[in-house]
């Protein structure tokens, strides 16, 4: 059980830390803007501040309010946000940028239960824009802040877990700094990402080392617990570049499920690996006339709960051929950047097609 003691030393050390020597630096860090908050934690969920940096300039330039963002076009904002994947997380900043336009009138909710409301908006990041535009005393709990805590209070309870995530929830609101939330939950996940490190941690210039139930118990390579494994798919995918002179036809994934709204080229999935001839007989289903067909590279693209391994073949055609999907159309080579792709699609079109 955490006594009163250890909450004053672990708070007062946290806050004493981040106004003497915490000199990470970062864009949004003490950003009052609403919606560059907003902007920022979107881009950040999944994704590591080293990446998403350059995306979160990119859209701050390109739509510097919340107007400019609900106004523009989805295959505008799909471009800008290619390569950082989980486009769910781009389908639903539009959504709410339009919804706090329509129903806001362009002014940014203020209050947590509100922010909470917003589609793509999930307690930490509700907790994140409150706090840091808003001045309002809710905890963030993100991996930092579960890493921290864990070793510091030597919680075995899966982080991953219903109680594991209701347990740390309570605490980290119990710590916060009421008298200023934002500089606090600045503090502990800063110290998370630079400090008490998933790897290796930097235990001797924690300022919570002196008190850290983990550190004095050699517990800080077993904490946090998680209980879950993850499950990794694999997947098969044969891409058939269609070609016919500097044209090639492509198509718009509208099934649910990864690259939603992303173009591709004609894809066939296996269950396994599949050959040269394979693929050709899927390809004599379309038409009846010879086609050249040739593999023409292999990338492979690691997700989440996915492995996308791809395979790409060229098709020669001696004309466009009408190909049974009324979603897919033909485009100049020269075109194809007006168009989003997944990751994988954007290094292939980079090393493989030239108008």
């Amino acid at each position: 059980m955490a006594t009163k003691a250890q909450y004053v030393f672990f708070r007062e050390s946290l806050m004493r830390w981040h106004r003497e020597q915490n000199d990470r630096s970062l864009p949004w860090k003490g950003e009052r803007n609403a919606y560059r908050i907003w902007l920022s934690e979107i881009i950040l969920q999944q994704t590591r501040a080293a990446q998403g940096l350059d995306y979160y300039l990119k859209f701050t330039r390109t739509y510097p309010d919340i107007r400019s963002l609900a106004a523009a076009p989805d295959e505008e904002v799909f471009r800008l946000w290619q390569g950082l994947g989980y486009y769910n997380r781009c389908r639903n900043m539009l959504a709410t940028a339009r919804f706090i336009s329509d129903t806001y009138q362009g002014r940014f909710p203020d209050t947590y239960d509100e922010i909470l409301a917003l589609k793509g908006v999930g307690p930490y990041t509700a907790a994140a824009i409150a706090s840091f535009a808003f001045d309002l005393p809710h905890a963030v709990v993100d991996g930092n802040v579960y890493r921290v805590l864990s070793r510091f209070f030597a919680i075995e309870t899966p982080v991953d877990s219903t109680e594991g995530k209701r347990i740390f929830a309570s605490l980290a609101q119990e710590l916060i700094d009421a008298d200023s939330p934002a500089a606090y939950n600045q503090a502990i996940m800063d110290l998370g990402a630079t400090v008490c490190t998933p790897a290796a941690p930097l235990c001797m210039f924690c300022p919570l080392a002196e008190r850290c139930a983990a550190y004095r118990q050699n517990l800080t390579g077993l904490l946090p617990v998680k209980e879950k494994k993850l499950s990794v798919q694999t997947r098969h995918f044969n891409y058939v570049v269609m070609r016919s002179g500097d044209s090639v036809w492509i198509r718009q994934r509208k099934e649910k499920g990864i690259w939603q709204d992303l173009h591709e080229f004609l894809l066939i999935e296996t269950p396994e690996a599949a050959t040269l001839k394979q693929i050709e007989k899927e390809i004599k289903q379309l038409t009846t006339a010879r086609v050249a067909l040739r593999h023409i590279g292999s990338l492979r693209q690691r997700l989440t709960h996915q492995l996308i391994l791809s395979e790409f073949y060229e098709a020669q055609l001696s004309a466009q051929l009408t190909v049974p999907d009324t979603e897919g159309f033909w485009v100049d080579i020269s075109e194809l950047q007006r168009f989003a792709f997944p990751k994988t699609m954007v290094s292939f079109i980079a090393a493989h097609l030239h108008g």
